[in-house]
């Protein structure tokens, strides 16, 4: 296997992964001796919400194929529709200052997960504006100073939010699906807040696609910088295992881990030794609708 270094990256996304999911993984991650990057959505879970999503058949594919009902648990499915919209992060502040203090970073994943992934290609400045800012107040009520780093819902962004966003001065973002470190590229204009894009196929993408799941995730690794999204529903439930002989098969072939914070002096510095590329929308293997990803070099025109 290829040297490699690996950022970890952790996406909880609702009330159940934050509470259920999350001390799993900070127990593995203690065994292990590993830190990684927390992203916790700081608003109500919603994820009832999402089942307006099953008239797209590739939606319904990927919820039979990952059993959706055992891993999300009736009452994350049922959240915000039958059943209250819990807080995720804004509702656990000794647990998010739990993560931080045993090494780990905490940033926002967005406020409202799912009213972002369904509506941010929608929504007008005024929204995008306030859901950012509701996730930084919440983040910063916890933390007492403001998040350093974002990671967009379900990496759905657009050019204008990103726009919107460069105002809250993070060190980076995470908000796309790509290659390596760039610069978005925004009417013509290079943004200042680095995107430090996942570059690796998430677990339940993979999920019913491949037999070897631990091996099909070392086997995605390249020299340099590669980031993993994993999710505290998914490695922090069912698919705790995966996560630990990955890490094992990883570390066996030589590959570091770090946190995104960690790497992202050196991501700058790559991203500024390449052009600035435009933000655009692709499909992902595994994955129901569009994600943004980095674009080609001269994508704007």
């Amino acid at each position: 296997m290829v040297q490699a270094t690996v950022a970890l990256r952790v996406d909880v996304d609702t009330h159940r992964g934050l509470h259920e999911g999350v001390p799993r993984l900070l127990e593995l991650f203690r065994e292990e001796r590993l830190a990684a990057s927390f992203f916790v959505t700081m608003g109500p879970d919603r994820s009832g919400m999402a089942l307006r999503r099953a008239w797209r058949p590739s939606f319904l594919a990927k919820m039979w194929r990952t059993r959706a009902l055992s891993l999300y648990g009736l009452s994350t499915l049922l959240s915000g529709t039958v059943l209250p919209a819990r807080p995720v992060g804004a509702g656990a502040p000794a647990l998010l200052r739990q993560i931080a203090g045993e090494g780990h970073e905490v940033a926002p994943h967005g406020f409202d997960h799912v009213g972002w992934q369904d509506r941010v290609h929608r929504m007008s400045g005024d929204r995008v504006r306030e859901d950012l800012a509701a996730a930084a107040r919440a983040f910063e009520s916890t933390f007492g100073s403001p998040p350093q780093a974002s990671a967009a819902p379900g990496w759905r962004t657009t050019p204008a939010a990103l726009v919107i966003q460069e105002n809250f001065g993070y060190a980076y973002a995470s908000d796309v699906r790509g290659e390596a470190p760039f610069r978005p590229l925004v009417g013509g204009e290079a943004l200042k807040t680095i995107q430090i894009p996942t570059t690796m196929p998430t677990v339940d993408e993979l999920v019913g696609r491949t037999g070897d799941l631990p091996g099909a995730l070392v086997r995605g690794l390249r020299s340099g910088l590669n980031v993993f999204t994993l999710h505290a529903e998914v490695e922090g439930g069912p698919w705790l295992g995966v996560l630990r002989d990955f890490l094992a098969e990883a570390r066996r072939g030589g590959a570091a881990f770090v946190r995104l914070c960690d790497a992202a002096e050196a991501a700058r510095i790559t991203a500024d030794a390449r052009p600035p590329v435009p933000v655009v929308r692709v499909t992902v293997p595994g994955r129901s609708g569009w994600v943004a990803a980095e674009g080609p070099p001269g994508g704007e025109g």
